[in-house]
């Protein structure tokens, strides 16, 4: 079985998908060595640790090598947060993604938003649908296999009416030929449960405080986890505390303490 393959069936099982998401080698080994069936980039991560904003502000050429190490430093299956796919068209979009796919990567995700001077929006969803489906008929065209999970932002927005939007949303976009839904920020879980019910793609959703815990995301058929940038933004904001405290005691001690 190829790593597409698994990776396809590991949104089939009853256990949802636990996806560590990463920016380096280092951190997509320790979810391998933790046992993660699969890994995912957070591109706001990748960005951050290039010295980017979020947004597509890294070129993706530097996308693709970080991209790259970390498929050479492990054996798991990695999907990529392609955002809106660094390209202005199809064309350039499915290009990006067969770069991607000749290297190894099983999935990505695409979404449905986009940056402009720092300020996110949502796309008109007739004119993405229609993106969308060029984009995945080239695919097709171009025999190329990968797992194509759609982000759809209303609730990551805020958007007035967030489940009318995001079901109206799933119904266009499930007929491009999409293999899953993304709905970052839900976390009620009536909301969860109305969306998963409305589809018959694997849903995923993503870290949040309020975010139920996993028995009761499988409860709702929840399929796939993702932790997004979280992670990252932690491990940072613990290594600004222990710079602190080694400021603050003049000495190396802190970052020895257990």
């Amino acid at each position: 079985m190829t790593n597409i393959q698994t990776f396809k069936e590991l949104h089939n099982n009853d256990e949802p998908l636990l996806l560590g998401n990463v920016w380096n080698p280092q951190s997509a080994k320790v979810y391998e060595n933790l046992g993660y069936k699969a890994v995912a980039t957070s591109s706001s991560a990748v960005a951050h640790s290039l010295g980017y904003e979020d947004g597509e502000n890294m070129t993706f050429g530097e996308y693709l090598y970080i991209v790259e190490r970390i498929l050479k430093s492990i054996s798991i299956p990695l999907t990529v947060d392609l955002e809106g796919g660094y390209g202005k068209n199809a064309d350039e979009i499915v290009a990006n993604i067969s770069k991607l796919a000749e290297i190894g990567v099983v999935g990505i995700n695409i979404e449905d938003s986009y940056v402009v001077d720092g300020i996110r929006k949502i796309e008109e969803k007739t004119v993405f649908a229609e993106k969308l489906k060029s984009i995945i008929s080239k695919l097709k065209e171009n025999h190329i296999d990968i797992f194509i999970n759609l982000r759809t932002d209303p609730f990551l927005l805020g958007l007035e009416n967030p489940v009318e939007e995001t079901l109206e949303r799933v119904r266009l976009f499930e007929e491009t030929g999409i293999d899953g839904i993304f709905v970052p920020c839900i976390t009620d879980e009536k909301d969860i449960e109305t969306i998963v019910n409305s589809t018959k793609l694997p849903v995923n959703v993503m870290a949040m405080p309020e975010l139920p815990d996993f028995n009761t995301l499988k409860k709702l058929g929840v399929k796939r986890i993702s932790s997004g940038n979280f992670a990252n933004g932690y491990i940072y904001q613990k290594l600004a505390e222990k710079g602190e405290e080694i400021i603050n005691v003049k000495s190396f001690s802190p970052i020895f303490v257990s």
